[in-house]
């Protein structure tokens, strides 16, 4: 799943060697945070966040797969990561 998202953003970004994507294990599942230089942050969200939205439809379905569930977090240099509610 980490090998898909890393895949999927750097074929988006102008910068492919600033994509880092991390895995956590939680409660829920699986939690994948992508790092993305700050400039390429729009290009991994997409308007109105149909790319955010369509990577974690992608995810989510591997996940499935793997019996398992996976969470996206996009984390951009200059913006602070969201607080989970």
């Amino acid at each position: 799943m980490k090998e898909l998202i890393e895949y999927i953003a750097r074929s988006i970004v102008d910068n492919p060697d600033e994509v880092k994507v991390t895995e956590e294990e939680t409660e829920d599942g699986v939690l994948l945070k992508l790092e993305v230089a700050p400039e390429d942050t729009g290009k991994v969200i997409g308007k109105e966040g149909r790319i955010a939205k369509a990577m974690r439809t992608l995810l989510r379905v591997a996940a499935i797969r793997k019996g398992t569930r996976a969470t996206l977090e996009i984390i951009s240099g200059d913006i602070p990561p969201r607080e989970n509610t």
